[in-house]
């Protein structure tokens, strides 16, 4: 028996969870998000993905209130997570600990630190060395130990340095 399309009488949070974020490449989204990436050319070249897929993407999750878009000098709009948005990252966090844990070796894996006090960060969110549970604000993020670069674009150039979690990547990085 094929799925419906969409689930608007079903009272399964998972199942209304699905239809916004469940599409290919929206958690991708969501995740280059989180790591700084604010302009729709950003979000199309380091991901790959086709245009039309990422406007609709990008106007779904605009629309489910998951990113907020505001014009920009010169032309064009930034996206950036909102409050429901940011409530994404333990999602987000444990389906990469999932991944990591299946798929890479700890030599693959990016690591998250404290902004605060440099101490690693768990699977869990937990700081190693304070016991904090920091919000993404307060997380750097580093490139794997076997970082293989694929592109040469700003945003995976940026990616391939420690950086602030949330903290706008511009154009412009090398």
């Amino acid at each position: 028996m094929a799925l419906p399309r969409d689930y608007p009488d079903e009272n399964c949070p998972i199942a209304r969870s699905l239809e916004v974020l469940g599409e290919r490449w929206t958690m991708l989204i969501v995740r280059d998000a989180f790591y700084g990436v604010r302009r729709f050319t950003d979000f199309q070249i380091h991901l790959g993905i086709p245009k039309a897929v990422l406007s609709q993407r990008l106007t779904t999750l605009v629309r489910e209130g998951i990113l907020h878009t505001a014009p920009v000098a010169g032309g064009g709009g930034e996206y950036t997570l909102t409050s429901k948005g940011l409530r994404l990252w333990p999602v987000l966090r444990a389906l990469a600990q999932w991944g990591a844990d299946h798929y890479q070796t700890p030599q693959q894996r990016r690591t998250f630190s404290h902004a605060e006090c440099g101490g690693p960060i768990d699977p869990q969110g937990v700081c190693a060395q304070c016991g904090d549970t920091p919000d993404p604000t307060g997380l750097i993020t580093s490139p794997p130990l076997r970082a293989r670069v694929r592109r040469d674009d700003a945003i995976s150039k940026a990616l391939q340095r420690p950086r602030r979690m949330l903290e706008p990547i511009r154009r412009t990085a090398t």
